[in-house]
């Protein structure tokens, strides 16, 4: 009879989450109808109107747009030309990369001013249209992203998984999408304290107040997977932060993972033409169940402790207690600190910002040019900030998400970021070739700098760490950025299956860091940073090598690091001390 009941009381637990994971697939089937309808629509209603004004069968002040439609669709068709007109800048001027890299001519300035022009047109343009109400491709995808919003909002879990990942993929789905969305990284669900009990009894076999000396209700923080808990040891009293993960996500997670594949792959294998993001959830549901499994995540903590101690780093992983940790539990030391972008913070804990920026930067490009093991997630979040002895010291948490790359990818990626920082376009080719970006490389080196291509031809001809301009960039450096990317998008989302998808969270990890500078006021700091721990890894690398080499390679391997060394140490005491060289031009 015993035996029964437990099995009953088992069928039971599983039939509600079997019941819910139903109830969120088919508000997913009705949110990707609505949405492939907008699309449809809007298609249709393109269409139509042009074939009517094309064959003036009906007047279209009587059954096309009104005069304000009639206004937007001017300003649409100039937004296009002169995306046309940057395009065509774009091209010839790029077309000149590898004569003014070999040359190493006095700088010709006539094709990129008309790159300038054409960017600062269509910046103009998309404006103008933005105060119209922004053009109908984009009020289309602004609608299917709220759609898409609410779907996630309201199923929670691995969706809202989901729609944190689509909003970093920025460059890749439409910018209505990454704004429209962002909003999911401070809408986070909370689980009730009785559902926290249960999944600590279930995974402990005991309640947290028999588990811990006590334990706090309320949480501190909360995610999409889990939420976070103070504690405090039993005998000890020792402080701990203790990660409970959402009752019944464990259970349901297969399934809506499968519903999510299921859909988007029906819906782009009956609008391949224009559904091209199936590689999407191909790239996320298998990271999904990892990030699931907090056991998991104390093992990527304890590699990137051990990681980070050897390479003398001032950051801290929190120590994970294993007796307190199971797949739904994780329990660590807790570490005290503030977000690394509360600047306010940081100056009452009387730090540098260019100290915290070199400090950030030095522990995820050690994590991509020297382990190859890398945290893929560090948003302001997780990346805590303190003061101890006068410097700054990060805290370094959530290592859910890591991807491990190759050793080959690890040097072809650290040759690309050399030849980035040192502008040697011949080698940008070679390395974005290997990587199989080949004629894409202006829009890579743009998507992992964001800088235009253009500033890196110019200092290849210059031979400078300075690009000549503002660093925080303005609307048309973004125009030029998007018009390599509109030029390539469709080569990019073909050939995504070839590219090695370690670049993908790579692509997320810069844009979280570049985000990071950018609040700082250190905007340069990627290129520098990232180029110079890469030079390092190369550097690395050939010495390793050295019994295959002849003393001429050698000789040229430690010259081109020692050189690239300098150029750095110069470019820093220049931006340390502008005011001892305003009226000097130095070479970096």
């Amino acid at each position: 009879m015993d035996n029964f009941s437990n099995h009953f009381s088992k069928a039971a637990d599983l039939t509600l989450p079997t019941v819910q994971a139903s109830a969120r697939a088919l508000n997913l089937v009705g949110t990707a109808m609505l949405m492939v309808s907008d699309y449809q629509y809007a298609k249709l209603e393109r269409i139509v109107f042009a074939r009517l004004d094309a064959q003036s069968i009906f007047p279209l002040s009587i059954f096309g747009p009104s005069a304000e439609e009639a206004e937007m669709i001017q300003l649409e068709n100039r937004v296009e030309r002169c995306k046309k007109n940057l395009e065509k800048a774009q091209s010839e001027y790029t077309g000149k990369g590898d004569e003014v890299a070999s040359t190493r001519q006095a700088p010709r300035t006539d094709l990129r001013e008309q790159v300038h022009h054409a960017a600062s047109g269509l910046a103009k343009a998309e404006e103008e249209l933005a105060k119209h109400g922004g053009n109908r491709a984009g009020q289309v995808h602004r609608k299917a992203a709220g759609r898409l919003l609410r779907l996630c909002s309201e199923n929670g879990g691995v969706y809202i998984k989901v729609g944190q990942h689509l909003a970093n993929l920025d460059y890749l789905v439409p910018q209505e999408y990454i704004e429209t969305l962002s909003s999911l990284f401070d809408d986070a669900p909370v689980t009730s304290y009785d559902d926290v009990r249960e999944v600590i009894r279930e995974d402990l076999g005991l309640y947290p107040e028999d588990v811990f000396e006590s334990f706090e209700s309320e949480p501190i923080a909360s995610a999409s997977l889990a939420q976070v808990h103070i504690a405090y040891q039993k005998g000890t009293g020792k402080k701990l932060a203790v990660k409970v993960q959402h009752r019944g996500l464990r259970e349901t997670s297969k399934g809506d993972i499968f519903a999510l594949e299921s859909v988007v792959g029906i819906i782009e294998s009956l609008f391949s033409a224009e559904f091209k993001y199936g590689w999407i959830m191909e790239e996320i549901a298998p990271q999904l169940p990892r990030e699931l499994d907090f056991k998991n995540e104390g093992k990527n903590s304890e590699i990137a402790a051990n990681h980070i101690g050897m390479a003398g780093i001032n950051c801290i992983v929190p120590v994970v207690h294993w007796n307190e940790t199971r797949e739904r539990v994780l329990t660590m030391d807790f570490e005290e600190g503030f977000r690394v972008t509360d600047v306010d913070a940081i100056k009452r804990a009387g730090l540098k910002h260019r100290d915290v920026a070199r400090l950030v930067s030095s522990v995820f490009n050690s994590q991509i040019f020297q382990s190859g093991r890398i945290h893929c997630d560090p948003h302001p979040a997780n990346v805590l900030l303190r003061e101890k002895n006068g410097k700054p010291q990060l805290v370094l948490v959530d290592h859910g998400l890591y991807k491990q790359i190759d050793d080959d990818f690890r040097l072809t990626y650290a040759t690309l970021w050399k030849s980035l920082m040192m502008a040697d376009i011949t080698a940008i080719k070679t390395s974005c070739n290997k990587l199989g970006i080949g004629d894409m490389y202006p829009l890579l080196a743009a998507m992992l700098t964001s800088r235009p291509f253009d500033e890196i031809i110019e200092r290849s001809k210059t031979g400078s760490l300075e690009n000549g301009r503002n660093d925080a960039g303005d609307a048309s450096d973004k125009a030029i950025i998007r018009g390599y990317a509109q030029k390539f998008i469709v080569e990019i989302i073909d050939m995504l299956d070839s590219v090695p998808r370690q670049m993908l969270l790579l692509f997320k990890m810069n844009d979280c860091l570049r985000h990071i500078d950018y609040a700082l006021g250190s905007p340069s700091n990627t290129l520098v940073a990232a180029g110079g721990a890469a030079a390092k890894a190369v550097y690395e690398a050939e010495m390793g090598k050295a019994a295959s080499q002849s003393i001429f390679q050698r000789i040229k391997s430690v010259f081109s690091y020692y050189r690239l060394l300098a150029r750095i140490h110069a470019y820093e005491w220049v931006r340390c001390y502008p005011n001892a060289f305003r009226q000097q031009k130095i070479m970096l």
